[in-house]
């Protein structure tokens, strides 16, 4: 059977929904976006126009929970890689926006540019295990001027060919995307019926639903895009100091911009997506690398299944700036925990030190850390042929099992059951040999090992390319762009 991991019993998920309806009907939300407040009001909502202030009844919530799908498809350009949400799978988002790089090469810390922004773009595209971006790093968006979003947007949908989770910061900015969109994709059905994008909504802690945000996505209504719903509140600063306490306010917020999404398009596909974490008690920053991230992660996936919503977790986490010690059994258990809770997305490799250094070789360790934390919630098989009675029974006392047959389809698979994971995971990475043969091939690192496949899976991997003419029309949208904006 399946590893099963519970944090929150089903009572206590009962109650951090009641608590929560309480609040959203009691206290409410402050939405700066004057948008949002119509919508809100005109859907039954109790608007405080001077304190901007929303609160939203029971009967409301409960119909925008009803009226969110539980289950959709976020469509990729490259085949066979849409991801079919609440339907038992779990892929890899790589963790987003950091700061700087650490080279690789050098060892040492960079700022990050486009080229590198492209780099780990490409990278992300060739591993099968990471199935949605993220903007790994801050050198991709240039100096954030349209024209260079356009640059990006461009390069973007021509090297990452799986479906993509972004955002748009201005109302101003939605037009362009569509183009932009319309050109890879096709037209407005297509893009609807495809779900190529979607949009990463992040309400501010606690409980307020921004206004630049949140028009900019308003802006993009009528086009069917899903929403992942992502607020961000900190245990000990902009949440309260304990666990169920942020569970509940993170659940506050998520439910308030669902009440938002649904209110302005009915049946918008939306991803249960808070990220929920711990204070660093040294800094008043954030705790990345804290055990207590892992069980926050853990019981907002719980929170998203009490709803039957897909659910989006954040995981495999540090404080460190460079991959180690530290950051290998930080990043272990807290991508452990969310991945037995088992959310449709997790989100977390790649990125260091809180989410501010981008690491290429941690990536790759971070892959594998998630293939691991697959294989144990896998979990134990106890189906008719796993007990293996047979062959205990006539290898008897004294004997072994290396010549069976049923140890070589343990650890290779079954060829009469391809689809059929083997038994045993065995990993391609670091040490599995003997002390002298370790020593004589050098005693190489496990760093050296995963820049060598870097740098190899960067020189090799051919992403799947835009038409000829879509890049010509791609090319003059970011000519008229760059062109509008010096007029």
């Amino acid at each position: 059977m399946k590893t099963l991991l519970q944090v929150l019993s089903q009572e206590e998920r009962a109650q951090v929904h009641e608590r929560t309806l309480r609040i959203l009907a009691g206290t409410g939300v402050r939405v700066d976006s004057a948008q949002g407040r119509k919508i809100l009001g005109d859907a039954g909502a109790e608007l405080d126009e001077a304190a901007r202030r929303v609160r939203l009844p029971r009967d409301l919530v409960e119909a925008s929970l009803r009226c969110a799908p539980r289950t959709f498809t976020l469509g990729a350009r490259r085949p066979d890689f849409d991801l079919h949400m609440n339907a038992g799978d779990c892929v890899l988002l790589a963790d987003g926006e950091a700061t700087c790089l650490l080279d690789g090469v050098s060892g040492k810390l960079r700022p990050a540019g486009f080229a590198d922004w492209l780099e780990a773009t490409r990278l992300i595209d060739a591993l099968d295990e990471v199935g949605v971006y993220w903007s790994m790093v801050a050198g991709g968006l240039g100096d954030g001027s349209q024209a260079d979003l356009v640059k990006y947007w461009r390069h973007l949908f021509a090297n990452f060919s799986k479906h993509i989770q972004d955002s748009t910061s201005r109302a101003a900015q939605a037009p362009w995307l569509l183009e932009v969109m319309q050109v890879v994709f096709g037209d407005r059905e297509a893009i609807r019926r495809r779900r190529p994008l979607s949009f990463v909504l992040c309400p501010q802690s606690p409980l307020i639903l921004d206004e630049t945000y949140t028009d900019a996505y308003l802006a993009l209504l009528g086009w069917e895009i899903p929403v992942a719903v992502m607020p961000m509140p900190l245990m000990g600063s902009t949440a309260p100091a304990n666990l169920i306490a942020t569970t509940l306010l993170g659940n506050c917020e998520v439910l308030a911009m669902l009440c938002l999404v649904q209110a302005a398009a009915p049946g918008t596909p939306f991803v249960y997506a808070p990220c929920l974490a711990r204070m660093n008690p040294r800094s008043g920053g954030y705790g990345g690398g804290a055990i207590e991230q892992g069980l926050l992660a853990a019981a907002a996936t719980e929170m998203a299944r009490y709803y039957d919503l897909p659910a989006q977790a954040a995981g495999i986490v540090t404080d460190h700036y460079v991959p180690g010690i530290q950051a290998s059994y930080e990043r272990a258990l807290n991508g452990l925990l969310p991945t037995l809770a088992w959310p449709d997305i997790l989100v977390g490799p790649g990125v260091l030190g809180g989410a501010t250094v981008l690491s290429l070789e941690q990536l790759l360790l971070d892959v594998e850390v998630f293939r691991s934390c697959k294989r144990a919630r896998r979990g134990i098989a106890t189906d008719a042929g796993a007990w293996l009675e047979d062959v205990i029974q006539r290898v008897g006392p004294g004997g072994h099992f290396l010549l069976e047959d049923s140890t070589l389809e343990a650890i290779r698979g079954n060829p009469a059951q391809p689809g059929e994971e083997p038994e045993w995971y065995i990993s391609e990475l670091g040490v599995h040999t003997t002390l002298e043969q370790w020593q004589a091939a050098g005693e190489p690192s496990l760093l050296d090992e995963v820049h060598r496949q870097v740098v190899e899976t960067l020189a090799t991997h051919e992403p799947l390319p835009l038409a000829p003419e879509a890049e010509r029309e791609l090319d003059r949208i970011q000519k008229r762009c760059a062109e509008t904006a010096q007029r």
